[in-house]
């Protein structure tokens, strides 16, 4: 009879013993799965669908908030010149100055779709965005990635679109007006930006 309590404790300790395993390793891949459905595999930031949740959210307070949308300014000529791996590489390093160039962890970084990025600032005004647009723009000129092939520098910049959020936006109407100023900034040459 002891042998048989001792056989069956052992037994349930091991049952325990892998079920708690079960439970780490699935509370594991849970995080991995949560990181790949929200972030962007390349850069690291924010992936879209993770952003317009944001800003969903964002709209709904009764705080405003500002948004920039960015382009690597000559991407497409940049990855004709140096290669699609060099282009992934370049984006890679865009996001990190981008990252480098908010005010708060707070603040969202987000990769849009190709070249590319929009930042959220929450409780901000455009004169503070603009900041964080000059911010963006000195700390790439420092980190000075070579573009050969860019007719506005002889390293990568970008432009940008500032707007703020107004009282009854929406998640489209907010990005639209951003990627007008965007719109203005690449017209009015390029390595700039426009509210």
């Amino acid at each position: 009879l002891t042998a048989i309590l001792i056989y069956g404790r052992f037994i349930l300790q091991r049952w325990f013993d892998e079920a708690w395993l079960r439970y780490q390793e699935n509370r594991m891949l849970i995080a991995r799965l949560d990181v790949m459905a929200h972030q962007d595999a390349l850069t690291g930031t924010a992936n879209r669908r993770s952003m317009e949740s944001f800003l969903g959210d964002a709209l709904r307070q009764t705080e405003p908030f500002a948004l920039i949308m960015l382009d690597v300014d000559y991407f497409k000529n940049y990855n004709d010149h140096y290669g699609h791996q060099a282009g992934d590489a370049c984006l890679a390093k865009v996001a990190c100055v981008v990252k480098r160039s908010i005010r708060t962890p707070a603040d969202l970084v987000a990769r849009y779709g190709g070249e590319e990025f929009v930042v959220v600032l929450p409780s901000s005004s455009l004169n503070e965005a603009a900041l964080v647009a000059q911010r963006i723009q000195t700390n790439l000129r420092e980190t000075a990635l070579p573009h050969a092939a860019s007719a506005v520098s002889e390293t990568v910049t970008v432009s940008m679109g500032i707007t703020l959020s107004t009282a009854g936006d929406t998640v489209t109407g907010i990005i639209a007006r951003a990627d007008e100023a965007l719109y203005r900034a690449k017209q009015q040459g390029r390595n700039r930006w426009v509210k």
